[in-house]
């Protein structure tokens, strides 16, 4: 149903959300950190980032929390985010592969919102992110 209002009542306890795999080329992590003006040398070169005892160039954190977000919105569209908690437990190395997932786990009726569970998991099988949202469905 990506694409499509996603109304409340449809929303199941345990729904996952569609597997999304953000771009982490250099041309789209230069663009990001133009644009929000994070020009530090740690997201942009490898051995700038090695030489601070990083594994290689970073994901930006914000940046990670926007593929959380973009996920919801793909999952929903004009839904309302109104709470997100994101936990940074490991580096996401750009120039790589991830997955970023998501699963209902609970649903308030009062409220009309759904908690949803997320993750970015690295190449590597590691998760690297971790989040939950409070979402208010558009429909």
């Amino acid at each position: 149903m990506a694409g499509e209002a996603r109304a409340f009542e449809d929303i199941e306890l345990g729904d996952e959300l569609p597997v999304e795999h953000p771009d982490l080329s250099l041309p789209a992590i230069r663009r990001f950190t133009e644009g929000s003006e994070m020009r530090f040398p740690r997201f942009l070169d490898h051995e700038a980032a090695r030489a601070e005892g990083l594994p290689g160039a970073l994901v930006p954190g914000l940046m990670s929390q926007g593929f959380l977000l973009a996920l919801l919105h793909r999952w929903s569209p004009g839904c309302t985010v109104r709470k997100i908690d994101t936990v940074f437990r490991g580096p996401l190395v750009i120039e790589t592969e991830a997955e970023v997932t998501g699963a209902v786990t609970d649903i308030d009726e009062d409220e009309r919102t759904v908690e949803v569970d997320l993750t970015i998991v690295d190449d590597s099988g590691r998760t690297v992110v971790v989040g939950t949202a409070v979402v208010e469905p558009a429909a």
